[in-house]
């Protein structure tokens, strides 16, 4: 009988379950090897966590590991029903606060209100600002601000044909490849009961998308791939200034996205509606909100390029045992 411990928190509703003991160590020298090694060694245990019936289809585990970097305090690999992405921004906001409020992680640069820390990731170095005060013994949270790695639009107004329908979708990389898709374009409204409606044609434009091109960056031939469909409309909360549903793979995101929110972002920012002095306030399907501001420009290739901060708060929910029977027929779970 194996256990494997975990803290889970929740960002906007979308869980993060952190693995905190009972998960095989990866070995390697960087992050896409340890995650390589996750892949071929343990991928057993990514199953039996984030699937039915420990799990379920929208969520996301994460695992901690040795920083293979000089500038990093952890290094951190993800884990989701379709395999291991290189980064999740609500993963890291929510692996932040878990990490700080169960001492998990120790950083010296630390003051009483705030707690700074990088993560390697297979995407490259995250550097997060956690908000918080002490109260006693307890550090209470208040948000986390992430620096991401570069985004950028990658293709503007790509053609893209499911069934017999022809849309027009804007690609950009925010640490993933999405397609951004306006929701008036397509017909179907950002509300709660068209949810699988959105999941349906989000996987659907996912394969039409990687089927007819192929979507490289420019600087890591690795990244590439269309990772997720990013669907906009008008917002809701008035603070908002646009409001979205994410589907990465065939998992839909409670959270606004923080990979996403760059990626729209990026797309804002080349279309020249991006204000420098103010930040962007990107709501999800459950009302959730997150900040993003631009923190300066760059190039990727000959590309530009925009160095994007969001913030969000996550709230841990719980710390559970999981037990994996060797007899039992879904000890790796089933989807």
């Amino acid at each position: 009988m194996n256990r494997v411990r975990t803290v889970d928190a929740h960002v906007g509703g979308q869980t993060l379950r952190l693995v905190v003991e009972g998960l095989p160590h990866p070995s390697g020298r960087t992050m896409r090897e340890k995650r390589a090694w996750l892949r071929k060694r343990a991928d057993g245990l990514r199953r039996a966590l984030v699937l039915e019936p420990r799990g379920h289809a929208d969520i996301v585990a994460g695992v901690l590991t040795e920083a293979v970097s000089p500038e990093a305090h952890a290094g951190i690999l993800f884990m989701d029903g379709g395999g291991y992405p290189a980064i999740s921004g609500h993963g890291i906001i929510a692996a932040a606060t878990i990490g700080v409020a169960r001492g998990l992680i120790f950083a010296g640069d630390s003051d009483d209100r705030d707690v700074r820390l990088a993560f390697d990731t297979p995407a490259g170095v995250v550097r997060t600002v956690i908000h918080s005060e002490t109260l006693g013994s307890d550090r209470r949270i208040h948000s986390v601000v992430f620096t991401n790695v570069p985004s950028f639009v990658h293709t503007a107004a790509q053609t893209v044909r499911v069934g017999a329908r022809e849309m027009r979708v804007d690609i950009a990389f925010g640490g993933l490849f999405y397609a951004i898709v306006d929701t008036e374009a397509v017909g179907i409204p950002l509300r709660p009961e068209r949810l699988n409606d959105l999941r349906s044609l989000g996987v659907q434009l996912q394969n039409a998308l990687n089927a007819a091109a192929d979507f490289v960056h420019p600087a890591d031939a690795e990244a590439s791939g269309i990772a997720g469909v990013v669907f906009t409309g008008p917002p809701a909360d008035p603070e908002a200034h646009l409001r979205s549903v994410v589907v990465t793979g065939a998992a839909v995101d409670r959270s606004p996205g923080g990979t996403a929110t760059a990626a729209v972002m990026a797309v804002l920012d080349a279309m020249g509606l991006l204000a420098d002095d103010r930040h962007f306030v990107h709501e999800s399907a459950t009302g959730a909100l997150f900040r993003g501001r631009a923190v300066r420009r760059t190039m990727v290739g000959e590309l530009p390029a925009l160095i994007a901060e969001v913030e969000g708060t996550a709230w841990l929910t719980g710390e559970h045992t999981f037990l994996l029977d060797d007899d039992d027929p879904f000890k790796e779970g089933w989807s």
